[in-house]
């Protein structure tokens, strides 16, 4: 243990750690700011009640991190850990849809509320949870398959997997939640894109599985007016044109566009958002860049995208540079998924897509992404260590 402690502070990656922590730092920050007056005037709280609550979660956050970055990723190929992760996992994404609930104006029930004593303890939602554990097992099993040299048996060593996932993609879809879908479904494939299998058998998978997407878009189809309710046709139709839906399903993201563009290249200052004011709902979530943008010009956003670029960069380099699979598909696995989370959540806010209520990594409010994210950070650290242990060695 001694010699194994004195290798992670030897090879600790000093840029990612404070990267990491510069971004849930300036995250704390400008939630802090965007939500005193919705704070306020809309719950009825203290005006740093969202503040406290997200403090409260770094500080459960960090030691995770630090946990995580500490235990050797070669353990969660460990089957027990495997079998206990994925049936963890299935059972909160099945209890959501029996003890979960959600808002209307979201368009998704994706959170469990617990309580003691009749008092809302912790919202927990599982499709954060699904992201990660997904990411763990795929790089896990994949490598177990590439030691035994099965990993291009289709039947024996993908599908299995595949299985899997099939059923997390289905119960986040009735949640429903679309963007945490599509990120999930990326995430995994960029795990399987890395981790060394034939190019036949990928693209095999991928003719297979577009098939399914296909029977999948006319299930939508002949049932649109079943699964398309009036909040999340609003999402669609706002996503066209928001200001024409401005006093209904388009009030958020048109007032998002009104902040970034009123902040122009040097933003009104911190603490100075018009928009915040109650014209952009829940500024301190999903839409938090919009306030950013307002408040801090391009420098708020060179701070962010700049930060997480730097951390996906950091995993897919990491990812070249191992020579482990299990470390390699764990690198891209986790510098894809913040990737492509980064890409939905910013790109809804400038209408890139549609608006789909996922949180922005490191900076948004909220409890159960803050700590996933954490963990998963935790663990590219963990995989920089040993590359860089294998390297010098």
């Amino acid at each position: 243990m001694g010699t194994y402690t004195k290798q992670f502070f030897r090879n600790f990656d000093f840029p990612l750690f404070f990267t990491y922590l510069v971004l849930c730092l300036f995250g704390l920050v400008m939630i802090y700011s965007s939500s005193l007056v919705w704070a306020v005037g809309r719950y009825k709280f203290e005006p740093d009640h969202f503040f406290n609550k997200q403090l409260l979660n770094l500080a459960i956050a960090f030691p995770a991190f630090l946990l995580a970055a500490f235990f050797p990723y070669k353990n969660y190929k460990r089957k027990k850990l495997m079998i206990f992760s994925v049936v963890g996992m299935l059972l909160l994404l099945v209890s959501v849809h029996v003890f979960g609930y959600g808002r209307e104006e979201l368009g998704a029930q994706s959170w469990i509320n617990l309580k003691v004593a009749g008092k809302n303890l912790i919202n927990i939602q599982p499709s954060e949870f699904a992201k990660l554990i997904l990411l763990i097992y795929f790089s896990s099993i994949f490598a177990k398959k590439s030691d035994v040299g099965t990993l291009d048996n289709l039947n024996q060593s993908i599908w299995p997997p595949i299985t899997i996932l099939i059923l997390v993609v289905g119960s986040v879809m009735l949640e429903t939640d679309i963007g945490t879908t599509f990120i999930i479904i990326v995430s995994a494939f960029s795990v399987l894109a890395a981790s060394g299998i034939k190019k036949q058998t990928f693209w095999k998978l991928s003719g297979i599985i577009s098939i399914g997407l296909l029977f999948a878009s006319l299930v939508l189809y002949f049932k649109w007016e079943t699964i398309m309710t009036d909040s999340r046709k609003g999402r669609l139709l706002s996503y066209l044109n928001p200001f024409e839906y401005i006093q209904g399903s388009g009030f958020q993201i048109a007032n998002g566009y009104i902040a970034i563009g009123s902040g122009g290249v040097k933003g009104h200052g911190l603490g100075n958002s018009i928009q915040k004011m109650g014209y952009l709902p829940e500024p301190h979530t999903d839409v938090i860049m919009a306030v950013i943008s307002e408040e801090l010009g391009v420098l708020g956003l060179l701070i962010v995208v700049g930060g997480l670029g730097f951390i996906v960069l950091r995993a897919l380099t990491i990812a070249l540079k191992a020579k482990d699979p299990q470390a390699r598909m764990l690198a891209a696995g986790i510098g894809s998924m913040i990737g492509i989370q980064t890409f939905v959540n910013l790109g809804g806010l400038t209408g890139l897509i549609p608006l789909t209520g996922v949180p922005l990594p490191f900076i948004s409010y909220g409890g159960t992404s803050i700590i996933l994210m954490s963990i998963a950070v935790g663990i590219l650290m963990n995989v920089s260590m040993f590359v860089k242990y294998e390297k010098n060695k």
